[in-house]
């Protein structure tokens, strides 16, 4: 997979403001066309490159049996061709976003391409992957919350160890084509997160642009907008009736809400054990 200096990443943990953070970028990176935003699904205008390893074959096949609308069968086939080859075609700019770390991704990647980084406390994390698992059916979840953080932390679910991901990111934040920021940077201070992506991307703005930003990020806007609230996936059969929709709460601490003291003391001896050779931080922790 050759790396084009083009090329703009985003790159998280999973349910770590990834979809926030994609769409925040790619505005700002079409200089600030909303509009188009609105008209084409963020699955379509962000290739997320490691998807189509998800999919067996076999519930692609029923899916599209299922349908008669060809607009929804040429959605699925974008959405799960080959994540290298959809890339080698694709004309620039092309954006791109992956919950891999670093270390399983192109050595060029960050020589070449902007790289924008989110990173989550990782309770909160834990608490929104458990719901993402049980909605969507390529995951299949339909455990407890108890029994997921217990994966989570024993690095025996998809994605995990979760800290080898951050901290690779991390420790390259200070590199020119990388941004790192945090999702409870963007809950406090959205305004500026979006003039740093901005600035990151050299692309001009005024207050009036940022404001109107805000505003389409939110999470009532985010829930109204079918552009990326997930329901191109409710209708491509691929979410589970009667579990909690794709955007939530956005909620910082919310994993209070799920934590019982034995997992609370679980947690904070896991991250104290995990941070204690780095100097990452939380904001919420500090």
């Amino acid at each position: 997979m050759k790396i084009r200096p083009t090329d703009i990443f985003v790159n998280s943990y999973p349910r770590s403001g990834s979809t926030w953070t994609r769409e925040l970028v790619w505005i700002v990176a079409n200089d600030w066309n909303f509009a188009k935003s609105e008209s084409i699904p963020l699955v379509a205008r962000f290739m997320f490159l490691e998807f189509p390893t998800l999919v067996h074959p076999s519930m692609k096949e029923n899916i599209m049996a299922e349908t008669q609308d060809q607009s929804k069968v040429k959605l699925l086939d974008v959405i799960t061709y080959p994540g290298t080859k959809r890339l080698e075609e694709a004309e620039s700019p092309r954006f791109v976003y992956s919950h891999l770390p670093l270390s399983l991704l192109p050595p060029s990647f960050l020589v070449t391409a902007k790289v924008v980084y989110v990173a989550r406390d990782p309770r909160d994390v834990a608490v929104s992957f458990y719901h993402m698992n049980r909605l969507h059916r390529l995951l299949g979840y339909d455990g407890d919350f108890k029994t997921f953080w217990n994966l989570f932390v024993s690095s025996s679910i998809y994605w995990t160890p979760y800290f080898d991901n951050i901290k690779e990111a991390w420790e390259m934040r200070h590199h020119p084509n990388m941004l790192f920021f945090f999702y409870e940077d963007m809950t406090k201070d959205l305004p500026t997160v979006i003039r740093q992506v901005a600035s990151f991307l050299n692309k001009p703005y005024n207050e009036e642009q940022v404001q109107r930003l805000c505003e389409h990020l939110s999470i009532d806007s985010f829930r109204k907008n079918k552009s990326v609230n997930y329901d191109v996936m409710d209708e491509l059969g691929l979410l589970v009736k009667g579990e909690q929709p794709y955007i939530r709460k956005g909620k910082v601490g919310g994993w209070r809400d799920y934590f019982d003291e034995e997992m609370t003391q679980q947690a904070e001896q896991w991250i104290a054990d995990n941070l204690r050779d780095s100097d990452l931080r939380f904001p919420q922790m500090q």
